[in-house]
Formats: C-alpha cells, structure tokens, sequence
C-alpha cells in the first residue's frame, strides 16, 4: 500500500474529519458526524483506495 495523497490532500482531510466528527458532540449531535472517521483516517494513513480505483494521485513522489 503506497501513499497516494499529497501534503494539502492530508492535511483537508484531517481538518475535515475532525470537523464532521465534531458534529457527534456539538451542533446538530447527530450519528452523521461519524463519517467523518473516513476522511480522518486516509489523511492520517496517507491512501486513499478511490483515488487508486481512479487512477489518481497527488503525492509528488513517485511509488515503485
């Protein structure tokens, strides 16, 4: 499993996730707020399994 996420990928990923998984503890407070662990944990992990289905990759760094 190579990274195929770039640095500003990542980083809007883990901003996003942390955003909707706040949503489970203020705001609306709803169990939607849970979707949030996916974008969570692509940008921790770095791969994201659509990006490899489409081909796509913003990492700079070419994977062998």
């Amino acid at each position: 499993m190579s990274k195929n996420e770039g640095a500003i990928d990542r980083t809007l990923r883990v901003l996003a996730g942390l955003a909707l998984l706040s949503l489970t503890v203020v705001g609306p407070q709803s169990l939607w707020g849970l979707i949030g662990i996916v974008p969570l944990l692509t940008g921790l992990v770095g791969f994201c399994p659509l990006y490899r289905v489409l081909g796509i990759s913003t990492c700079p760094v070419k994977s062998r």
